[in-house]
């Protein structure tokens, strides 16, 4: 197919796009591209998800459940574990994790496995692209080998291939996969039209044009190290004001009336998500390549590891001055997903915070209305049914490790012993003698 016949399947909409990997990217990307008019196919290794994808059930909360009911009843969305059908496809786009290793490396074998996967069905003229975040180089230097060894076709020959960072912030009620702005880079300038040519025609927010993808990576790196660094800063300073007896939180308040150069960021008991607590990690592992070390972001991101460490201390310290020592003290935690009113939690550091206040004793049990249980290094706990006075009473200490809004916290400062607040979730509560705040 010639360039100009592909921009005509794409205007005319008889290109069928294809997703790898239907999680939190991929489904809602799979989506947004049934609704503009593509024919589109989701792939993903797990057949519970391609059974409910099928069946017309939603399981992300980013995904609205009657457009995917309506898409999947008029044969716009369907999915599979069949990979030999990416041969029906015009465009696809590879939306699978990017994990660090136990020795906190990239871990690109869910990449380099659908990479394999597609390769030997690719047919001359599709599109190619990764939104998986990842290091600068990866889709040139990783993913183009095994696609071309795989396919026996030539990139920028046969095929097109480029890189689209997923730029997904779940819970957010204002931004979503349809409006969020793009950027797009791709091998080559007829590669780049072609493929920023589809997410135009699908999405509202723009489309960016890089040079490369090496760019597109970086860019993409830079967002989220962006945030690491800021939250190590916060983090750091609410630790020095902690000592110097002061409210970093009213300190924050107040820098951010400054009406330019300074953007308000707020401490934590961490970083959650799959994007923040890990991008860095890719980027000092590819710097050392080059034998360049990212000492500013390398700092941030020990600030921000040893955080879930720091507010286990601080919990200890509430509870010696209400006369309890943390071995074996009760210890009800509110929220275990990464942030306000989502059910993720991956790499949430309250996680780690439990994980903590067990190591030193205490007995721990959380509730969460959007999390309802979760598996942590092979063990599967779950929350509290119910948030009542009781079970506020029973708990020696209520550490709250994320701001949901549809928690009580006047109940919560009404009927528990000792606070202590992480997230200043609890600001807007009147009477306060109970409550410590990070």
């Amino acid at each position: 197919m010639t360039a100009l016949s592909i921009k005509d399947s794409i205007a005319n909409r008889t290109i069928t796009c294809g997703t790898v990997g239907l999680g939190y990217v991929g489904l809602p990307l799979a989506v947004e591209k049934a609704k503009a008019g593509f024919k589109t196919i989701g792939f993903d290794v797990q057949q519970a998800k391609v059974d409910k994808v099928n069946a017309g059930e939603n399981y992300i909360g980013d995904v609205v459940q009657e457009d995917l009911t309506a898409l999947v009843h008029d044969g716009m969305l369907e999915a599979t574990t069949d990979f030999s059908r990416v041969s029906e496809c015009g465009f696809v786009a590879i939306c699978v994790p990017t994990p660090l290793d136990i020795h906190q490396q990239p871990d690109t074998s869910y990449m380099e496995n659908s990479a394999k996967e597609i390769a030997p069905y690719l047919k001359k003229g599709v599109m190619v692209v990764l939104e998986s975040t990842t290091y600068p180089g990866t889709t040139e230097d990783l993913i183009r080998p095994i696609l071309e060894e795989g396919s026996g076709l030539t990139c920028g020959e046969d095929f097109y291939l480029g890189f689209s960072p997923e730029r997904v912030d779940p819970g957010n009620l204002i931004y979503k996969t349809k409006n969020t702005p793009k950027v797009v880079g791709a091998i080559g300038d007829e590669a780049l039209d072609l493929i920023a040519t589809v997410y135009e025609a699908v999405l509202e927010g723009g489309v960016t044009r890089v040079s490369s993808p090496r760019v597109a990576e970086m860019e993409k790196i830079l967002e989220n190290t962006y945030r690491n660094v800021n939250i190590g800063l916060v983090n750091e300073l609410a630790q020095l004001c902690d000592r110097m007896d002061i409210d970093i939180w009213e300190v924050i308040a107040a820098a951010k009336t400054k009406p330019y150069g300074f953007t308000a960021f707020y401490p934590g008991p961490g970083l959650g998500g799959h994007c923040i607590p890990l991008d860095p990690y890719y980027l000092s592992w590819k710097a050392r390549e080059y034998g360049f070390h990212t000492s500013m972001i390398e700092a941030s991101m020990m600030v921000n590891d040893r955080m879930p460490e720091y507010c286990t201390e601080r919990a200890e310290r509430v509870l010696n001055e209400h006369r309890k020592a943390m071995n074996g003290a009760n210890v009800l935690v509110l929220g275990v997903a990464y942030k306000q009113n989502i059910d993720d939690y991956r790499e949430s550091p309250a996680l780690r915070v439990i994980e903590c206040l067990e190591a030193r004793g205490a007995e721990v049990s959380y509730y969460d209305p959007w999390v309802s249980s979760y598996r942590y290094k092979g063990e599967v706990h779950n929350s509290i049914p119910e948030l009542t006075p009781e079970v506020l009473e029973a708990a020696d200490l209520v550490m709250v490790t994320c701001a949901h809004t549809n928690v009580d916290y006047d109940m919560v400062q009404h009927h528990a012993k000792a606070v202590f607040d992480t997230k200043n979730a609890m600001k807007n509560v009147k009477a306060r003698d109970n409550i410590e705040v990070l």
